[in-house]
């Protein structure tokens, strides 16, 4: 433990779910919410939830046994044991409001998601990238070793058809956020920490402040803590902690090497020590999912998985939603969906397409910024986040609930990258209707349009798609 870190205090949890309760969730169409509340009916517990609009994630939340309700009213928490609520859903909510005039305890979603921890033995992936991804790793490796894995993630598994799943096995296989410091807040035996970098400044201040949680967090963990050895910060924890790492480094406990990409795929030799233990390949692109793949297999291995249950369940991983979704083509164009959103994952995005081994022609970028104070404190810190893309176009910022800021808009990081790289072409198109147009008429034969972003533009690929079979522009 570092000098800094506080003593090992493992979090305790704020309900007793090993005992049947009557429990509520609000918002049970969001990611997060919609993985707590399967899993929890899963568990056996009744419940039921709420949401403002009817959207399919619902269908699965229903399967799993959970009475929704469109729209919010008071009689929905009558009789409920306890209600919960991701940190979007505000204090004055109708629901919430019943709730504690009834008396009825409001449990926000950390101590939700900590309760359900506090029922197995809880593996966390952590890091400020690629979270979903090598929890979803982990969480196959595991399946295919035959341990039965509950698990808790905040995207849909391609492998698994769903976000959460409670199997009652001994294991529980959870993505552990620090955007308002869930990952504070769980109760676990092991973690991966895939990488820290500068975000969530409203909550931590500075990127010291992002590193000494991480520290606190490492220090709860009395099982096995697996870092990435090729992040800074992440190495520099590892050894404060003793803890295991993995990644290029000649210092990491299990080592990459060899890595090579083909047609779309990623494979590299995985080795401990001197001992080499064989090579993998993942039907993924990109050098970031090589290292998501291996703290995935680290993480395995510490826990007495074979390295050939490991090897065959990352051949064959499926993926997860909006992680270079390829969602169609056109006349030789291909059009790919992807979650990122910071300047270090769209980087890894468009390297992956650039170098990839698929052969396009040219990569297009066209991203949509999120939350405007993010933009206020981080768009100079995109100027070389789009090196590997031919073409850049920006959209106007996806607001997700945060307030306009004078001043601040997708044109900041427009101007940042082209002062930058004034050679580089970048458009700005702050409208989705000339961004329709534009690239419907752009994107050319053999050329891949990455639109990447966490707001509404994972529609936008299949907007350009209708607009192009509609005949209605003509085509680059």
């Amino acid at each position: 433990m570092s000098a800094t870190a506080a003593p090992s205090v493992r979090p305790t949890a704020p309900l007793d779910l090993a005992r049947p309760h009557r429990l509520h969730v609000i918002g049970a169409g969001g990611p997060g919410m919609s993985a707590v509340a399967i899993a929890l009916a899963e568990m056996g517990h009744r419940v039921s939830g709420s949401d403002i609009r009817e959207q399919p994630v619902l269908d699965r939340v229903r399967a799993a046994g959970v009475d929704v309700m469109i729209g919010h009213g008071e009689q929905n928490v009558q009789g409920c044991d306890a209600v919960t609520a991701s940190p979007a859903i505000p204090a004055d909510n109708l629901e919430r409001r019943a709730a504690e005039a009834s008396g009825i305890p409001f449990v926000r979603r950390a101590g939700m998601l900590a309760s359900i921890c506090a029922q197995a033995q809880a593996l966390a992936v952590a890091g400020t990238h690629g979270k979903t991804t090598t929890t979803s790793m982990l969480l196959l490796i595991l399946a295919d070793a035959g341990l039965k894995p509950n698990f808790v993630i905040g995207g849909d598994v391609t492998d698994m058809g769903t976000g959460a799943q409670w199997t009652g096995g001994d294991w529980l296989v959870v993505e552990a956020d620090e955007s308002d410091g869930t990952h504070l807040e769980l109760p676990l035996y092991g973690t991966i920490l895939t990488n820290i970098d500068v975000d969530h400044l409203d909550l931590y201040g500075s990127f010291d402040g992002i590193v000494a949680a991480f520290d606190r967090y490492l220090a709860q963990i009395d099982g096995p803590r697996v870092l990435c050895a090729d992040d800074e910060a992440c190495a520099r924890l590892a050894a404060e902690h003793g803890a295991v790492s993995y990644g290029r480094s000649a210092k990491a406990t299990y080592r990459i090497s060899g890595s090579e990409a083909l047609r779309g795929t990623a494979s590299f030799s995985l080795g401990k020590g001197d001992d080499l233990l064989g090579r993998i390949t993942l039907p993924l692109r990109g050098e970031h999912n090589m290292l998501n793949a291996a703290g995935a297999a680290a993480m395995a291995l510490e826990i007495g998985v074979p390295f050939e249950t490991v090897r065959g369940a990352l051949e064959r991983f499926g993926g997860v939603a909006r992680r270079f979704d390829i969602r169609g083509m056109d006349g030789g164009a291909t059009f790919v969906d992807d979650y990122a959103h910071l300047p270090a994952e769209i980087a890894a995005a468009l390297a992956a397409a650039k170098h990839g081994g698929d052969g396009w022609r040219r990569v297009i970028a066209v991203f949509q910024p999120n939350r405007f104070h993010r933009v206020a404190e981080m768009w100079r810190d995109y100027a070389n986040a789009f090196v590997d893309a031919d073409l850049v176009v920006v959209t106007e910022i996806y607001a997700s609930g945060t307030t306009p800021i004078p001043g601040v808009s997708g044109k900041l990081i427009v101007n940042a990258v082209t002062e930058a790289h004034p050679r580089v072409r970048v458009v700005w198109l702050p409208h989705r209707d000339d961004l329709v147009t534009f690239l419907a008429r752009e994107v050319g034969d053999g050329d891949v349009c990455v639109s990447m972003g966490c707001g509404d533009v994972a529609s936008l690929p299949d907007e350009v798609l209708s607009a192009r079979h509609a005949g209605t522009v003509s085509r680059a």
